[in-house]
């Protein structure tokens, strides 16, 4: 290379700087890095500070079953002659439900009677008897040893009487018991028994309940036992039912814990005046030991560094991190109390929206927008 091109390079390489420069001024201003583009947030993941309520307490789980419930067993053996009743069918306390064939104990009944009878011609004999011979000792003509025998053959005959009677009584009973009756007003549950089937005293012929009143038979774990009490609401939901939320009240306490799962099982009294409740179905549900109204935020809303919690607030089209107070946490609802930190109003990022780094421009999308996508 000469010594004239490198001189012109080196001028070309001095003037560049200045031409880039006024490059930049030819529209009278500098050009800065682009301002950052606004993030639009779905109405899914945003939340609003609202005043509600907050409830605390042990969490449950069991099985719905009757308050009142009766098994109709056979008292006797015997056939089937009739069932009267069905399954899911309401019955009325004393309503005929069944009868047992009773030809042989017809027969025992009859029996007893003709025993009764004979019993009661051998005492008036024997009565007779003793009146003849108490008169004739008063005369004379007989020893004061006949009369005494007479007596006691009058107490013989008494005793055969009432022995008779007491057998008449028993076949009578069992005569009744061919006639099954409901002993409970309610509906039927189950009924294992058929026309024709042959039973033995103790067999179940018809299950009843009374569905007016359910019991929930759940168990709570052990360290939970200083928050219960006895009358202690319950809210539960039932499988089934979806969102409904039934209440009841704690009726007993055990006073022993599962040897192998260590919960304590409590039972709850539930109104079911609506009969809308089936023994039976899965429940969970909530004691409630401690109710709180405040401002209450979805538990996706806060977040947790630690011993402090934070929470991501849109203001003036921003995303703004905010140090909060947590108060409550009611864990069934899926909610928490903030003692401080936030406003009744306050639009928070929840879920994937924390995600947003604080200070980016933030805009919440409207519902009929979101519907429409």
């Amino acid at each position: 290379m000469t010594r004239t091109t490198t001189r012109i390079v080196e001028l070309a390489l001095a003037v560049l700087p200045t031409l880039l420069l006024a490059g930049g001024c030819g529209n009278g201003e500098a050009q800065g890095p682009p301002p950052p583009q606004a993030v639009t947030i779905g109405p899914e993941s945003v939340a609003r500070v609202e005043r509600g309520e907050v409830r605390t307490g042990p969490l449950i789980s069991g099985e719905l079953r009757p308050e009142r419930e009766a098994t109709v067993r056979a008292e006797v053996g015997g056939a089937i002659l009739d069932v009267r009743v069905e399954e899911g069918q309401p019955v009325r306390q004393g309503a005929l439900v069944a009868r047992i064939e009773a030809r042989a104990l017809d027969d025992t009944r009859t029996s007893a009677q003709s025993a009764v009878r004979s019993a009661e011609q051998a005492l008036g004999v024997a009565e007779r008897e003793a009146a003849r011979t108490e008169s004739l000792v008063k005369g004379g003509a007989l020893a004061e040893r006949d009369l005494e025998a007479a007596r006691n053959a009058v107490a013989a005959a008494q005793a055969q009487l009432a022995d008779a009677r007491a057998r008449l009584a028993s076949a009578e009973r069992q005569l009744a018991d061919t006639v099954i009756r409901a002993p409970i007003a309610g509906i039927v549950s189950d009924r294992p028994v058929n026309r024709g089937d042959v039973v033995a005293p103790g067999a179940p012929l018809v299950t009843i309940i009374d569905p007016s009143s359910m019991r929930l038979d759940a168990s709570v774990p052990s360290a939970a036992l200083r928050s219960l009490r006895v009358d202690q609401p319950v809210e539960f939901r039932v499988r089934g039912y979806g969102d409904q939320v039934f209440t009841g009240h704690i009726e007993r306490i055990s006073p022993a814990a599962d040897p192998v799962t260590r919960q304590v099982p409590i039972y709850v009294s539930v109104p079911n005046t609506a009969g809308r409740l089936i023994a039976g179905l899965f429940a969970e549900g909530r004691i409630t030991s401690e109710t709180r109204t405040g401002l209450v935020v979805p538990a996706a809303a806060v977040e947790t560094d630690g011993s402090s919690a934070w929470v991501l607030r849109v203001k003036d089209g921003k995303a703004e991190r905010v140090a909060v107070q947590v108060g409550l946490t009611d864990e069934a609802r899926g909610r928490i109390e903030l003692t401080s930190g936030v406003a009744e109003g306050d639009v928070l990022l929840t879920g994937a929206a924390h995600a947003v780094t604080p200070g980016t421009p933030v805009k919440v999308a409207p519902e009929t927008a979101a519907r429409r996508d």
